[in-house]
């Protein structure tokens, strides 16, 4: 497939984690190599045009990755904000669709989670503006919008003012024998007067000149990049899978790489949504018999345990 035919990538694959995966992923890659591809030496660095797929750890981090490779940056940019995904023990169809327009979209099981521009949600362009390099903030700014008020000086004798005190409401014990117990003190509590470290009352500093903000301006740098899409430029003939897993048992099928998306639905109406409800039905009766064997396994209700017992003694209990 080569991304400079002026065509949509279409990348097409189910994925299904019957171990209940904990924390791992699942990415299919499109690898550029042409007949010189050695699958043999295939690995986490050799060169993708596309990585995409689910991963998860843990409860809470669950999303679909996309990462699409720059030629202009020679790297792997990874999509801005988190895509959804599925993530029970059942087949799920993900699909990933980059179009010529320079925008994109991300389908599981066929509905759209989502798509917009390139230059959006990926770092494919440089900033349109920057802080002007030339600008910067002047030494005698001030931005401390409080300062100490000068007028409020700290009380004299502040700092001999004790954290704790002897109790004054404490009496010594009636039975207290200073021969056998020794001098009676009374316990220290925390000290009314006591303040902790003194310091002055803040006011508005009158020579506060509000936040500096550096100037902004037009990036010279900047410049639009129409070949964005091109994610496989040089053409992209083999088709990787990386994983990154807790547990073994993740299945892959239904994979299609294409430049129409009419085709890859068509395609998953013929494979992956012809076995869907099938592996539902199949994955509902399992669990209803699991349930079952779980009931007939339980002990006897505590009533059943309090009848046993009432017949076990007289009517006096």
């Amino acid at each position: 497939f080569n991304s400079s035919d002026g065509k949509d990538l279409v990348i097409q694959y189910s994925v299904k984690h019957e171990q209940d995966l904990d924390c791992g992923g699942a990415y299919i890659k499109l690898l550029p190599g042409g007949d010189s591809f050695d699958a043999a030496k295939f690995g986490g660095d050799t060169p993708y045009g596309v990585m995409f797929g689910p991963d998860k750890c843990g409860s809470s981090n669950k999303k679909t990755h996309v990462i699409l490779h720059s030629d202009k940056k020679d790297d792997n940019l990874l999509i801005k904000k988190e895509v959804s995904g599925e993530f029970d023990t059942l087949s799920h169809l993900y699909t990933l669709v980059v179009r010529p327009d320079n925008t994109f979209e991300v389908f599981v099981d066929n509905k759209s989670v989502r798509s917009g521009k390139l230059e959006d949600e990926f770092d494919f362009l440089p900033p349109k503006t920057i802080k002007d390099p030339d600008q910067s903030k002047p030494s005698d700014w001030v931005d401390e919008a409080e300062i100490d008020d000068p007028e409020d000086v700290k009380p004299e004798g502040y700092d001999d003012i004790p954290e704790e005190i002897p109790d004054p409401d404490a009496e010594k014990p009636e039975d207290w024998d200073d021969e056998d117990d020794g001098e009676w003190e009374p316990p220290m509590v925390d000290n009314p007067e006591f303040k902790g470290p003194w310091k002055a009352k803040r006011i508005p500093n009158p020579d506060y000149k509000g936040k500096w903000e550096h100037p902004i301006i037009d990036n010279p740098d900047y410049a639009y990049d129409d070949k964005m899409h091109a994610v496989c430029a040089d053409g992209c003939t083999h088709v990787g899978f990386e994983l990154w897993q807790v547990k073994t048992g993740t299945l892959f099928d239904d994979i299609i790489v294409t430049d129409s998306l009419e085709e890859a639905q068509k395609f998953a109406e013929e494979t992956f949504f012809k076995k869907k409800d099938a592996e539902k039905k199949m994955y509902d009766d399992i669990q209803e018999k699991k349930r079952k064997e779980e009931e007939a396994a339980m002990p006897a209700d505590d009533d059943d345990d309090m009848d046993d017992l009432d017949d076990g003694f007289g009517d006096e209990f």
